[in-house]
């Protein structure tokens, strides 16, 4: 039997705040097979986008376990940690995440060249290409819009070939129509790469167009997971 991407056994998270420990995940179990998508929902505050950053290795859970590609993420420090996303994951936030500093090709070959990749920028002018922002190459982050930006993030998830892709409300900030075009080039990246996708999105439309839903709430799974055809 094939080997899960990733696997979560018991996983759950609590902070410590000005109020004390909150509890945020409560023993989430699930497996993610290689090459599949899967959307995360739910209302606002269910834990979300705290499971996808477990998955990622992003927070660190305070109990359970997580894989990744075989790898027990839960017993990595941090340096290990960043050793496996650079190489194996791509994660796109609502809020683009971009260095203000950098151009939006330099964005986009840095974690290439954190890899060691001989062909930084050359692979990340092909991915800017790929989204259509060639032109826009060497424009920074503060003369792009919203949706020009959200590209770039797209471009430079993608452009290491991870295996895995994950993605925090991508078309959270922006407009029906950017969104609409972030959606496609997010379903067609992961298409043509292969990778295994894990988005949280709050748009009934979004999740749809995945293999599987997840529902939370408080936490938890809420109900059993399903098809997003059903």
């Amino acid at each position: 039997m094939t080997e899960p991407v990733l696997a979560l056994e018991d996983a759950a998270l609590s902070l410590n705040g000005n109020a004390g420990r909150v509890d945020i995940l409560h023993g989430i179990s699930l497996e993610v097979m290689r090459g599949e998508s899967v959307g995360l929902v739910g209302p606002s505050g269910s834990g979300k986008s705290s499971l996808l950053m477990l998955m990622g290795g992003l927070e660190r859970a305070t109990g359970g376990t997580i894989r990744a590609l075989g790898h027990e993420l839960t017993g990595m420090t941090e340096d290990a940690l960043a050793r496996f996303r650079r190489g194996h994951m791509g994660v796109v936030f609502q809020s683009f995440h971009l260095i203000p500093t950098m151009t939006a090709l330099e964005n986009v070959a840095t974690p290439l060249e954190l890899a060691g990749a001989p062909d930084a920028f050359a692979r990340a002018q092909a991915e800017l290409e790929a989204v259509g922002l060639g032109a826009r190459a060497d424009h920074y982050p503060a003369q792009l819009s919203g949706g020009e930006q959200q590209r770039v993030a797209l471009a430079r998830a993608i452009a290491p070939r991870p295996e895995i892709l994950l993605a925090d409300e991508p078309t959270g900030n922006l407009d029906a129509a950017n969104g609409a075009a972030i959606v496609e080039l997010l379903f067609g990246l992961r298409d043509r790469h292969g990778a295994t996708l894990v988005l949280v999105t709050h748009s009934d439309e979004l999740a749809a167009r995945c293999d599987r839903v997840i529902r939370l709430h408080d936490g938890r799974v809420a109900e059993p997971m399903r098809d997003a055809a059903e």
